[in-house]
């Protein structure tokens, strides 16, 4: 299970059971699903990615996954796992549309980049995010992130990887 992290202003915990109904309403809402992964999805495949959190991700140890709350209600999702595209441990975070606009994202990202160099002793985080997402390109170059390259998505898209390299002298 993953550690809890605290910031300023919020919580990012382990998921519980019943977190499955906030979980499913993050992901339907489209605002945020359309920059997930592939897109949005089914509420049946949503409810089947939650069990998995716990069935596989958790269950297994395979990389940490957390609810973030904010006065216990849970406002996003984090994560930070070793991927293919960006062949590191890339960062992955989503805010519900009510808690947009007021540096939640970025206490968010910082926290899991904390938590890649600090507890995960990587050398190096990235993120990957589709080209049109302004919000969140501006949010991560804010924080340290660069761009290193893009790639060409199948349907003519493109989505951009960004590092962050840890300081040296830390």
């Amino acid at each position: 299970m993953p550690p809890v992290l605290r910031t300023e202003r919020l919580l990012l915990e382990p998921y519980v059971p019943e977190d499955e109904e906030g979980f499913v309403a993050l992901f339907q809402d489209t605002r945020v699903s359309r920059w997930m992964g592939d897109g949005p999805t089914t509420e049946a495949e949503d409810r089947a990615l939650f069990g998995r959190i716990f069935s596989k991700v958790y269950a297994g140890g395979l990389f940490d996954v957390w609810a973030v709350r904010r006065d216990g209600l849970l406002v996003g999702h984090a994560e930070i796992k070793r991927t293919e595209e960006t062949g590191g441990h890339e960062i992955i975070y989503a805010l519900a549309p009510g808690a947009w606009g007021s540096g939640l994202g970025t206490e968010i990202a910082e926290a899991i980049v904390a938590y890649g160099f600090g507890t995960l002793g990587l050398a190096e985080v990235h993120a990957t995010v589709a080209d049109p997402n302004t919000a969140s390109l501006a949010l991560l170059e804010r924080i340290g992130f660069t761009h290193v390259r893009d790639v060409r998505e199948d349907d003519g898209s493109t989505t951009r990887v960004l590092t962050r390299r840890r300081d040296p002298a830390v």
